[in-house]
């Protein structure tokens, strides 16, 4: 396996980035976007992550429209805000009807397009333009996507075929409470994004994984995916590799072995692939100058002296907590890679073993959760199939409309097309699960942070529309938003690593509940080496760059934080 230089990928324009959470898609793609500029080359770098975190790396506010980078010459940097975009596609939709229609009509429209559709839609348009854009395409040498955690880039790579299939067989124009307006005049700039990212003379989609099992699952997972749109120009990066540890250390030989385990286990398909690797590095990916040395060198200073920990909680405490307050839904959120999954499972474990009864589900996409170990222990596991789902709904509006006397029903059958009606079933089925906490605690690991967000905008989407109708809506849905408002009832806790990106993302979270008007205590510090104490020189540098971090989350979570070391139960 050779090592990743920008000579791998230096003789496409177009360069995509994606991989499971926390994998390090945001660092190698900041990391090649500034070497291509260092040697002269013009580099737009775009962000397609609902939670992304560039501007916390290039230390600078970074617009959706195009911020050149003060330290690195010839470098612009996009984030495609997925909210800020929506409002605008909204607002595009909306104003040609301001003055012509009544103040009621007006207000009507805005409703219809607030939910997480209208968001998605208005993201992908921003992608798709700066995919064909042929100024860009003039202007700069190379345009790298810095993409969303797998399963939200999937689905997005998925809706030019949707809504182009959704045009195609429309016979009345685009419905789907108006979000579809305005589609039909881009259904040439989705076939010519799609066609794009399917040359590769043109283009090379790089997989980002770490060397363990779920992010190389993950991979595979994602590359069959890819190949299944016409997407073939594909390359692994394997990100994070150990170099030989110090055999005296049994942590640096553990995290070795099971660096080797993993690859040694790879999928068949994935294996196969061409495949690069980049080295562990010591040091936080916080800086520019940080990351430039990313595909360079390592340097840390060795027998560094460790600093005492004091004042956590472990998640004995955290679930003896919940379990004490009655709360009956708990979340687990976070960025990607910090290890909702395995809290959201050590909890329901635990939450079980006191004597509550425990449903265990979740909203990610890329579901990860152990249902053989959840039925093992008594714990019922509820999986939203998104397929199943989907069906039962289109049936279940079918019924409701032969029961009103509905004759015609091309157009109900139009509606029931559009992609957007996937968002509606799953909603309304995560309604559903979170309703059974009436009479069992309900434990929820959540997709990571973007994605999670946009289905908290949905609910609270939903709740302004319930709001101002009198519709026909579930009281599951009704109910839901209020339930997550009420701390006696709901408990969010947020999942995070001992690192810069992963607790300033986990801030900005706090923040986006709090304005959701949820309450939010409890934080979890996963992953760190600093309470393993290695001897190992390399992993002391970066058990040491830990502290700071801890700091952090103990200041902003007056003490309601946990400690866990690397590899337990992880």
């Amino acid at each position: 396996m050779k090592e990743y230089t920008i000579q791998e990928v230096e003789q496409q324009k177009y360069l995509f980035f994606t991989g499971k959470g926390g994998v390090g898609k945001t660092s190698l793609a900041c990391a090649t976007a500034i070497a291509l500029a260092d040697k002269g080359e013009k580099v737009l770098l775009i962000s397609t992550d609902p939670a992304s975190n560039l501007q916390d790396v290039f230390h600078q506010d970074i617009s959706q429209h195009g911020t050149q980078i003060k330290d690195v010459e010839g470098l612009t940097v996009v984030n495609l805000d997925p909210v800020k975009a929506a409002d605008e596609y909204r607002e595009s939709v909306v104003a040609p009807y301001r003055g012509l229609l009544p103040e009621s009509a007006i207000a009507n429209m805005e409703e219809q397009l607030s939910g997480s559709c209208t968001v998605e839609i208005a993201a992908f348009n921003q992608f798709s333009d700066f995919l064909t854009n042929a100024d860009d395409a003039r202007i700069y040498d190379h345009i790298i996507f810095d993409t969303a955690p797998t399963g939200h880039t999937l689905r997005m790579l998925q809706l030019p075929t949707a809504w182009s299939s959704f045009i195609k067989t429309s016979k009345h124009g685009a419905s789907c409470l108006g979000q579809l307006s305005g589609l039909e005049e881009r259904k040439g700039i989705y076939r010519q994004a799609v066609d794009n990212l399917a040359d590769g003379s043109k283009t090379k989609l790089i997989l980002v994984s770490r060397p363990q099992q779920a992010a190389l699952k993950e991979a595979d997972r994602s590359s069959c995916e890819l190949r299944r749109l016409g997407i073939e120009n594909q390359l692994l990066v394997v990100n994070g590799l150990m170099s030989s540890p110090d055999n005296n250390d049994a942590l640096a030989s553990e995290m070795y072995s099971t660096q080797q385990q993993a690859l040694s286990a790879m999928p068949t398909a994935l294996a196969e692939m061409e495949t690069l690797y980049v080295p562990l590095r010591s040091y936080d990916m916080d800086t520019v100058d940080n990351i430039r040395k990313m595909l360079r060198t390592d340097s840390f200073v060795k027998a560094l002296p460790f600093e005492g920990i004091d004042g956590y909680k472990t998640l004995d405490d955290l679930i003896l907590s919940i379990h004490d307050a009655g709360r009956r839904v708990v979340f687990t959120m976070g960025k990607g890679g910090v290890g909702k999954t395995t809290i959201a499972m050590q909890i329901a474990l635990g939450l079980k073993q006191l004597g509550d009864d425990v449903l265990l589900t979740t909203t990610d996409p890329a579901n990860h959760l152990n249902a053989h170990l959840a039925t093992q222990t008594g714990i019922e596991m509820a999986v939203i199939d998104e397929e199943k789902v989907l069906e039962a709904y289109k049936n279940e509006v079918r019924k409701k409309a032969r029961e009103a006397g509905v004759t015609d029903f091309s157009y109900i059958e139009e509606d029931l097309r559009s992609p957007c009606t996937q968002e509606i079933a799953v909603f309304r089925r995560f309604a559903e699960i979170v309703m059974q906490a009436d009479n069992k605690t309900v434990v929820i690991d959540t997709a990571p942070t973007g994605h999670a967000l946009l289905l908290l905008n949905s609910t609270q989407s939903y709740d302004r529309q319930i709001a101002h109708s009198e519709g026909d809506t579930p009281i599951a849905v009704r109910r839901l938003l209020p339930r997550l408002r009420d701390k006696d009832q709901s408990e969010f806790i947020i999942v995070t690593l001992p690192e810069p990106t992963p607790v300033l993302e986990a801030q900005r979270l706090r923040g986006d509940l709090e304005r959701a008007g949820i309450p939010q205590q409890w934080w979890v510090v996963n992953q760190c080496l600093i309470l393993n104490r290695p001897t190992d020189s390399f992993l002391r540098a970066k058990a040491k760059s830990e502290t700071k971090w801890i700091e952090e989350v103990k200041q902003i979570t007056k003490g309601y934080f946990v400690l866990r070391p690397w590899g337990k139960k992880q």
